[in-house]
């Protein structure tokens, strides 16, 4: 990138950041733009010569070895926007129509195991017309919570024989059977998919955490027999997911799942208080979790529990079905 495109994007991430600051204090300050498949795309007042806004594609691959391949298209072409006026459609609405062109130039772009995606924060609303107009739909999102903020329902336990404790090595059956749960409902709103290769990682990775003397991994049991399941990624193991918020340190809520026949007893919100009580005492400053955005109970609830949008993820698959 010239040194002088590089002095224009510099100065429209400091007005970016400053439009995120107003919408949203826990939103970060942008990063530099990364490194694109091309050159970036760009709009230009025509009035003044100014550029307004810069915008970079990158492809991810994700193998069939892979854990990320079930939660998404194995293929994603992910579109990074910097836009520096308050109003962002014209700009935005602009460089999702260069992106279109862009990717319909790409025959991978046509294959159905594909997404074209655009991580947007949650309060900046000034962009959604420009997301819609293009075909994308808001899929996922991502929430925040930060510390000690109180829940909007007590956390008591009302069933006595519901008891509540740390996992181990000899709960990994239970474990790997409730992710799986998790990620068969999630299939239903198109945010997790399957792979023949699934649930054989998903046991790869529940033997590894199970093995470590602090799991932060919670089961909730009736009479002895697992119903409920919530797992905590330590801000160690949340490194990939920090930079989406300016407060730190932070944890990643991986997953929650109540067997069927146990919800609505207030199983999910015992695991969560249990989990949050003990994430306030380790001084985590705030814990995101992903969650659907058509799922009807998941919104509702998390906001219960004191989390609330931060960035919500924009997709079409596939991705050449982005529109002009």
């Amino acid at each position: 990138m010239p040194w002088l495109v590089r002095d224009v994007v510099r100065d429209i991430n400091k007005a970016a950041g400053r439009r995120w600051q107003a919408v949203d204090p826990l939103l970060p300050v942008p990063r530099d733009l990364p490194a694109g498949c091309a050159d970036p795309f760009q709009v230009t007042d025509a009035r003044t010569g100014r550029a307004t806004g810069f915008a970079v594609c990158r492809h991810q691959y994700y193998p069939a070895e892979s854990l990320l391949q079930t939660w998404g298209a194995a293929t994603q072409f992910v579109l990074t926007p910097r836009l520096r006026e308050r109003d962002t459609y014209p700009a935005l609405d602009d460089l999702l129509a260069q992106w279109h062109d862009h990717l319909k130039a790409i025959q991978d772009a046509h294959s159905e195991d594909t997404a074209a995606l655009v991580t947007w924060p949650s309060r900046d609303v000034s962009g959604v017309r420009a997301l819609l107009r293009h075909g994308l739909q808001p899929m996922t999102v991502l929430a925040a919570r930060p510390a000690a903020r109180a829940a909007a329902v007590a956390g008591t336990r009302q069933d006595k024989s519901l008891t509540i404790r740390q996992a181990g090595p000899e709960d990994e059956r239970a474990v790997v059977e409730m992710e799986m749960g998790v990620i068969r409902f999630d299939e239903q709103f198109g945010g997790a998919v399957p792979r023949p290769a699934t649930e054989d990682l998903i046991r790869q990775n529940t033997r590894l955490t199970l093995a470590r003397a602090r799991t932060w991994t919670w089961l909730a049991e009736k009479g002895g027999t697992p119903v409920g399941l919530l797992v905590v990624q330590p801000p160690a193991d949340s490194t990939w997911v920090a930079a989406m918020t300016a407060t730190a340190p932070a944890a990643y809520l991986a997953t929650m799942f109540v067997n069927p026949a146990e919800r609505g007893a207030g199983i999910a919100t015992a695991l969560a208080s249990t989990a949050h009580e003990e994430l306030d005492q380790a001084g985590v400053a705030v814990t995101v979790l992903h969650h659907s955005q058509v799922n009807p109970v998941s919104g509702p609830f998390w906001n219960r529990m004191g989390y609330r949008p931060l960035w919500t993820s924009w997709e079409t698959r596939p991705a050449a079905t982005l529109r002009p």
